[in-house]
């Protein structure tokens, strides 16, 4: 059974914060007029949080333009992905929480216009980023199609985020990124491994030049690029995923050999992980949604 995802991915340059949403209302609006059949729109990192500072006065700036999520932002983020009737992540925004914290969240509308998810980054990049850590793991369901991961940026590089959206049913993982710096080329490295290693899509979306260094991708569950930017300009990358493919893959096995989700068995001693003050038991090894489970 095919379970087709189509996408549009915006590498484009961060929106200064003082611009108004229409002229984002605009920008997506272009998008799914180029390609109607888009599905899905994601756009990078701190898209619509753009500030003209560095340091210190740059996060300032930041905690001057974080709301919560049931303030205006998100009511207008939301009445534009109805009105087009397409889910929309518009990248992450600055979200005030309620004791003051100063967020790095993803969010998530759907169709009817409704906030269905919101993912507050966990591992800012420090010192650099001012954001207080989130605590949890999110996903989100798209009816008929699929279930969706989110990461943002600099979690790609701690391979329990993505591990533990892929055992909680995760089969495409999206990761806004808002990466100046030369690093990207490990990102990319980083994006292929985790696809492999969790069996899952990955969309790793980067912000363009001249602040960030672009480099766009889709990942299939086997690693192969499907699509990419291959360098920093601004540009709007279109694919079509099958879901259905992290089930073949899955079931088959990487290449037809390796099938990781089926390693263990129920006889297995458990593993420690020192590390985490926790263990592997292979009774719940499995991911949500995965035939053995």
């Amino acid at each position: 059974m095919s379970r087709p995802l189509p996408l549009a991915l915006a590498q484009l340059p961060s929106v200064p914060a003082n611009t108004q949403l229409r002229d984002f209302a605009a920008e997506v609006e272009s998008i799914r007029s180029r390609f109607p059949d888009t599905r899905m729109a994601v756009f990078p990192e701190l898209h619509l949080c753009g500030v003209d500072a560095l340091g210190a006065q740059a996060h300032e700036q930041l905690r001057e333009i974080a709301e919560p999520l049931d303030g205006p932002r998100v009511k207008a983020l939301g009445e534009l992905a109805g009105d087009l009737g397409m889910w929309l992540l518009p990248g992450t925004v600055c979200e005030r929480g309620p004791e003051g914290q100063l967020y790095n969240t993803a969010v998530v509308f759907s169709p009817e216009g409704r906030l269905t998810a919101s993912y507050r980054k966990i591992f800012p990049w420090r010192p650099s980023e001012p954001y207080d850590p989130g605590d949890r793991f999110v996903v989100f369901d798209i009816p008929g199609t699929g279930r969706i991961g989110l990461s943002i940026c600099f979690d790609a590089w701690f391979p329990e985020v993505a591990r533990h959206l892929a055992w909680m049913g995760a089969e495409v993982i999206v990761n806004p990124v808002m990466t100046t710096t030369a690093d990207r080329a490990q990102e990319v490295v980083l994006a292929r491994a985790n696809a492999i290693v969790n069996q899952v899509y990955v969309v790793s979306v980067n912000t363009a030049g001249p602040l960030g260094r672009g480099h766009s991708l889709v990942v299939d569950p086997e690693g192969r690029v499907r699509a990419e930017a291959t360098g920093d300009g601004s540009t709007i990358l279109t694919d079509v995923i099958d879901l259905d493919d992290v089930t073949r893959v899955r079931k088959h096995g990487t290449a037809g050999v390796t099938r990781i989700w089926d390693h263990f068995s129920d006889d297995d001693a458990p593993i420690d992980l020192p590390l985490y003050d926790g263990r592997i038991n292979p009774r719940t090894w499995r991911p949500h949604g995965h035939p053995t489970a």
